[in-house]
């Protein structure tokens, strides 16, 4: 009997996507962190992050973000993404990253019961190894995330090989955490999901 032919249509749902917040829904570059403090221009979202979770909410995936800046700061980013995204606080008890206590944290209050499905998305290291050693499907953000660290306009005003140089740096070390895909921005997530439901399918395991 042939097999049947995989198709994102036929791949399993996700279980849930969890967020990176500065430098990855919103933040571009991660500058917040350098500063220590957040503008309006750090609060906007990052090119394709409110397409991407309008796409989630509709396939009923929960998701949630997580950051380790104050509650104060972390809020302030957070008030341009809609209000159903959970918000996981930086807690004085819990381990801080890379432990992945945080991870775990996080998927305990939306309620997830298990880790088969679940993903992590960030453009920062520390948090993408947190979500390694939580066990969960990992994507790295090449271009919006801390270790090209831009600005918007930065990033904009490089030629678009200075551009490429960063992004291929970029890539190479958050591929050498061990992360199982890399993208620029959350633009390009939607395919990226799709893929690792099919590798789901196919027996692929993080």
């Amino acid at each position: 009997m042939p097999h049947a032919e995989i198709t994102p249509q036929t791949a399993p749902n996700l279980t849930a996507v969890l967020f990176g917040l500065s430098g990855c829904l919103v933040d571009f570059g991660a500058r917040t962190r350098l500063q220590d403090s957040h503008s309006a221009d750090h609060a906007q979202a990052t090119p394709g992050a409110l397409d991407s979770l309008h796409s989630l909410q509709h396939q009923q995936i929960p998701c949630a973000w997580l950051d380790e800046l104050s509650p104060a700061i972390s809020q302030g980013l957070a008030t341009g993404l809609p209000q159903w995204i959970k918000a996981s606080q930086h807690c004085a008890t819990i381990k801080p990253w890379p432990a992945p206590d945080a991870c775990w944290q996080a998927l305990m209050a939306l309620g997830i019961q298990r880790l088969e499905g679940c993903v992590l998305v960030s453009g920062e290291p520390r948090l993408l190894q947190s979500g390694l050693n939580a066990g969960l499907w990992t994507i790295g953000l090449a271009s919006c995330g801390s270790l090209c660290g831009l600005a918007p306009a930065q990033w904009q005003a490089l030629s678009a090989q200075e551009r490429d140089i960063k992004r291929s740096k970029a890539t190479v070390q958050l591929f050498g955490l061990g992360v199982h895909s890399v993208i620029d921005h959350l633009g390009e997530l939607d395919t990226c999901l799709a893929d690792i439901s099919l590798r789901r399918l196919k027996g692929e395991k993080p």
